[in-house]
């Protein structure tokens, strides 16, 4: 299997093959909803071919995928770790209908499950189609294929991203509802935006047995010390940990921030290519960085279909010291190490926006 990364790494940063290990991580656990004040996710027959739906999510890589079947699916047992690799999961259907520009090594859409979220139908989907890979037409494609097709009244991205400002620590679940297309050779007042009439409910958000449901990312100081030396025996590097991590924004906060801006302006940021965030604050206009969702609030746009975006920071923002490339390696070493948690919470995030 292709090691788990983060699908806004470039292919440079993908051919770090290095495979953080942390002892004693824990599983996923069960969520009570119950003492929460909450109803759970009910699990609905799924058909063969795309059905229509109140609400679209999508996810995109394996260890988001993990954390919606965990949220959605499958929340009254423990999910093991190791479940952050897995290639599928059962109940959900394979997505490859009507695909347009098939190749070799892209035969399918996604795959998708459909849920119960309080009165909404919600149809799951992870993404085997991004703009890195096939490329935007095909992620155009699909997003119309959603629209469309499933004919829902919002579609959610959830997934990770990387931090883009020297204050958002790993975990941080930031909430928008616009995406600006990063365009190399342009100014950023050039690059396109594309925003959406829709805001996250603060009163379920703000609820305090939201808070209660979070998980608190098992990232403990001697464990970064241990992954900065994995990392430098992997890379043939003598970087401290304070190099790595100048802002300690690998360190957790104690209970994980979800940052709803989506009554706002502030849009996060997507690129085509490896883009990083620093503690130089190049980019901190922006809510995090990642590499899908332009394309996705562009075609939303164009269908008259409201959007937003619920991403988790599983690589916060890097040491503007750094080579590029390092960088990525490192947040590519933290995703892999963490990425199942943080994007835990914000699978939680996004079943709070829609319940």
């Amino acid at each position: 299997m292709t090691p788990l990364r983060p699908t806004r790494l470039t292919t440079d940063s993908r051919e770090f093959s290095f495979d953080p290990h942390v002892e004693d991580l824990p599983p996923l656990p069960p969520i009570d909803w119950a003492a929460a004040g909450f109803t759970p996710p009910g699990v609905l027959e799924t058909p063969a071919d795309l059905p229509q739906a109140d609400v679209v999510v999508i996810a995109w890589a394996d260890a988001e995928w993990a954390a919606l079947q965990h949220v959605f699916c499958a929340s009254d047992e423990p999910m093991p770790y190791s479940e952050r690799d897995t290639s599928g999961f059962p109940g959900w259907q394979k997505d490859a209908a009507d695909l347009v520009g098939r190749t070799d090594e892209w035969t399918y859409w996604g795959y998708f499950r459909l849920v119960q979220v309080g009165e909404k139908r919600v149809l799951l989907y992870k993404s085997n189609t991004h703009l890195d890979f096939p490329g935007a037409s095909a992620l155009s494609a699909l997003t119309r294929r959603l629209a469309t097709v499933v004919k829902p009244s919002l579609i959610i991205s959830t997934g990770t991203a990387g931090g883009a400002n020297d204050t958002d620590h790993v975990g941080t679940v930031p909430i928008v509802k616009a995406a600006t297309l990063y365009e190399k050779g342009k100014q950023p007042s050039a690059w396109p935006t594309y925003r959406s009439s829709w805001t996250a409910p603060t009163a379920t958000l703000d609820q305090p047995g939201v808070t209660e449901l979070l998980m608190a990312i098992p990232i403990t100081d001697s464990a970064l010390e241990e992954l900065a030396e994995q990392f430098n025996q992997a890379k043939g590097t003598s970087y401290t940990l304070d190099e790595l991590d100048p802002a300690h924004l690998n360190r957790p906060d104690q209970t994980p921030t979800i940052r709803n801006l989506s009554g706002g302006e502030t849009s996060l940021l997507t690129a085509s290519s490896f883009l990083v965030g620093t503690t130089a604050n190049t980019y901190d206009e922006y809510a995090c960085i990642e590499m899908d969702d332009a394309i996705v609030a562009a075609e939303c746009a164009k269908e008259g279909v409201p959007f937003g975006s619920v991403r988790n920071l599983s690589d916060p923002a890097q040491n503007p010291e750094l080579p590029s490339k390092e960088a990525g390696d490192w947040g590519s070493t933290i995703y892999r190490a963490y990425g199942l948690y943080t994007s835990f919470n914000g699978a939680l995030a996004a079943w709070a926006t829609i319940v």
